[in-house]
């Protein structure tokens, strides 16, 4: 009678988070960075299909890895939000509760399924000095295994993240302009596609969420405007 095969516990954990790793790092990296009016999240993105989109008031949703995957888990957290709000307060939507909720769903994909998921996410959520207690930004990445974290200043997410954390790390500082944190967004994208060229303004996908907008904070910043804040 023949031994049944065994692999150990820790070594289906490595095979699966390497597997989750290479697939991420094949896609383009994505940067959040505050700014004096709100949050900007930027991604190169040469396709028609967003990586970067609005969950609610105030929140909104970066990813990269596998489209399929993150997309889904998008529409997810915004029905998710959308069921909250309605059944206590639009106030009560917060990018905490729903990184967390995304961080157990992940989690438990990587945990109990065969194939982990490749995606990696980021939930940021702009101020309002309107609202008590909600006055404050806030930015959170979710990894491919579920590990939560919260950034404050800057936050890349991708196969690039290291470096330009290491890059942002010594160009960010606080309470910049809108043109200034566009132009070091790119700056950092531009680092990790491997001596490209420099990236256009009709590759990058930047959005915002814009503390004083009425309304819905979120904006989606259009070609031309880009290429005004860049001087390109």
């Amino acid at each position: 009678m023949s031994m049944p095969f065994y692999v150990s516990p820790e070594q289906v954990m490595a095979d699966k988070a390497e597997y989750a790793r290479k697939g991420i790092a094949r896609g383009k990296s994505s940067v959040t960075l505050e700014y004096e009016g709100g949050v900007l999240l930027m991604a190169e993105n040469p396709s028609t299909l967003s990586k970067i989109g609005e969950i609610y008031d105030r929140v909104a949703f970066a990813g990269v890895g596998k489209f399929s995957e993150f997309d889904q888990l998008r529409k997810v957290g915004v029905r998710y939000a959308d069921v909250k709000g309605y059944s206590y307060s639009r106030e009560d939507v917060r990018a905490k509760a729903l990184a967390n909720a995304y961080s157990q769903a992940v989690g438990d994909v990587f945990t109990n399924q065969m194939k982990p998921l490749e995606v990696e996410m980021l939930v940021a959520e702009v101020g309002d000095d309107n609202l008590a207690g909600h006055e404050k930004n806030a930015i959170y990445r979710v990894q491919f295994d579920g590990s939560i974290s919260d950034h404050e200043g800057f936050c890349v997410i991708g196969g690039a993240a290291e470096e330009l954390h290491s890059y942002l790390t010594n160009e960010y500082r606080a309470g910049i302009p809108l043109g200034e944190a566009v132009k070091l967004g790119r700056n950092a994208l531009q680092r990790a596609s491997d001596g490209e060229p420099r990236v256009a303004p009709e590759n990058l996908e930047v959005c915002q969420l814009e503390r004083q907008r009425p309304g819905r904070k979120f904006n989606r910043l259009a070609t031309d405007q880009l290429r005004e804040l860049l001087g390109d």
